[in-house]
């Protein structure tokens, strides 16, 4: 290449020449061919667009973290060797809200924070940490929806403080 590209920043914040004297001024580089063009698409040619797969404007992103209402269970089942065994597993929480107005569809609520889960079903409520996608894929294989930050009736909490303890005392 040739001239280096000098900031003029330095210009105006360098000591005022002493009067009289004028500032010598740098050589203009000549100016260079432009690689523009190399990168713009053929006349006539179909133009490239970028889609991103699956992604539709006020639909959050497949991995998008989300906080679900759910708790663990347990099924007591006999093991490969005879011996009774107890299995555990995670299930969401579901909901019945009115979608189309014809009656109470199954819903599985979706907080994208911590604070609006507790601000909408209580300090006691269980959860789960997940994406929506794979939450929206599992609960789709049964007819159910998810509604992210669903605005819920104020003060009705399904788990209380002593819910939790009860819980935890009965699968111990």
């Amino acid at each position: 290449m040739g001239t280096p590209i000098r900031s003029r920043l330095l210009d105006y914040i360098e000591a005022e020449p002493p009067a009289g004297v004028l500032p010598a001024s740098p050589a203009t580089p000549q100016p260079g061919r432009s690689r523009l063009l190399e990168y713009a698409e053929v006349a006539g040619a179909e133009p490239t667009r970028l889609a991103l797969p699956g992604l539709t404007p006020g639909i959050p992103a497949y991995h998008t973290p989300v906080f679900v209402p759910a708790h663990p269970r347990y099924a007591d089942v006999t093991g490969a060797d005879g011996r009774p065994a107890r299995v555990p597993f995670i299930a969401y929480e579901l909901f019945g809200h009115p979608m189309d107005g014809t009656g109470s569809e199954a819903v599985a609520f979706a907080f994208t924070t911590r604070d609006r889960l507790v601000a909408a079903l209580g300090m006691a409520q269980p959860w789960v940490a997940t994406s929506i996608g794979p939450l929206a894929e599992a609960v789709a294989e049964h007819d159910v929806t998810v509604l992210l930050d669903p605005l819920v009736a104020p003060g009705h909490h399904n788990w209380q403080p002593d819910d939790l303890a009860a819980y935890a005392r009965e699968v111990r």
